[in-house]
């Protein structure tokens, strides 16, 4: 858990680093701390496979779903720092590679057996969740229906002059065009 609150603020901090050439000691000094991390949480996967076995058994590492998640934060993790060593391009399916150490902070999720509850909880909830954006919606469908019903086709205003001109005759034979709001009642959306 330690390993991982660290890495999340040097993370943090790796945004502000932007700035600094690659060659500077500030960016390899991240650089390092960055396989540091790497090669912890690899030995803490391998030391997981052992441990528990890593598919065949019930109970193996990657049947849970949470050491799945993990695995893939590690596998990625590693090809981006062994293709780090040998390419130093900046393709894009590399930037994905990088881009997918931000989901290293997940990994206190697989850690804490009380977030787990409660991310399964949401996912669960994601059904009811949706039924009550149908309801909600077809909530906002009715109020919008009324609302087109009795402000359909009154709010609009002249070009040349909108508080003197109110009407669409007015408007025309002084030299205006009578317009609408972007923002109207004319359609439900």
């Amino acid at each position: 858990m330690v390993l991982i609150g660290l890495n999340s603020v040097k993370l943090g901090v790796d945004t502000y680093l932007q700035v600094y050439d690659k060659e500077t000691t500030v960016r390899k000094v991240s650089d390092l701390i960055d396989y540091f991390f790497n090669i912890a949480f690899a030995i803490e996967c391998f030391f997981k496979c052992i441990s528990l076995g890593l598919i065949m058994d019930r109970g193996s590492y990657l049947r849970d779903g949470w050491n799945q998640l993990d695995f893939f934060i590690v596998v990625t993790s590693l090809m981006d720092m062994i293709l780090g060593f040998f390419i130093t391009l900046d393709i894009g399916f590399f930037k994905i590679l990088r881009l997918l150490r931000t989901l290293r902070p997940l990994r206190v999720i697989s850690h804490n057996v009380a977030m787990k509850m409660i991310v399964a909880a949401l996912f669960e909830s994601v059904g009811a969740i949706f039924n009550v954006l149908i309801v909600v919606l077809v909530v906002w469908l009715m109020f919008a229906i009324l609302a087109i019903n009795l402000l359909s086709g009154k709010s609009f205003y002249c070009s040349t002059d909108i508080y003197t001109h109110s009407t669409k005759f007015s408007c025309n034979t002084n030299g205006g065009s009578w317009e609408t709001y972007d923002s109207n009642w004319d359609n439900i959306i």
